[in-house]
């Protein structure tokens, strides 16, 4: 196997699991730990297909390097912005889920029996 191969099986694997958990997972934050796979794997692959031209003897083409790091950094922000509006919910609601078959707690409603 090379390490082209090897590469885009990793890439496939992220933007797989990525999605799975993206599917499976009521809970916002794990929705977003499984968005921030998915867009590792596409990173991963946007770096593979710029490395390819390279390395087919093309002259060293810097724009797709800078779009992916442009990418990285505006995911970041962008989780950053998210991690910050789940923790103001979970503040304000007591919980987050996106699942709309959980029962809710009510201010008053005691969780022991």
């Amino acid at each position: 196997m090379t390490p082209l191969i090897v590469a885009t099986l990793v890439a496939a694997s992220l933007v797989g699991i990525g999605v799975y958990g993206f599917i499976l997972h009521p809970h916002p934050l794990r929705k977003l730990l499984a968005f921030n796979l998915i867009g590792g794997g596409v990173f991963l692959v946007f770096g593979i297909v710029a490395r390819r031209g390279s390395a087919a003897g093309l002259p060293f083409d810097p724009v797709p390097q800078a779009m992916v790091i442009t990418g990285i950094v505006v995911a970041f922000a962008a989780s950053a912005i998210a991690i910050a509006i789940i923790v103001r919910l979970y503040k304000l609601e007591g919980g987050v889920d996106l699942d709309p078959a959980l029962p809710r707690k009510s201010d008053g409603e005691s969780t022991e029996s």
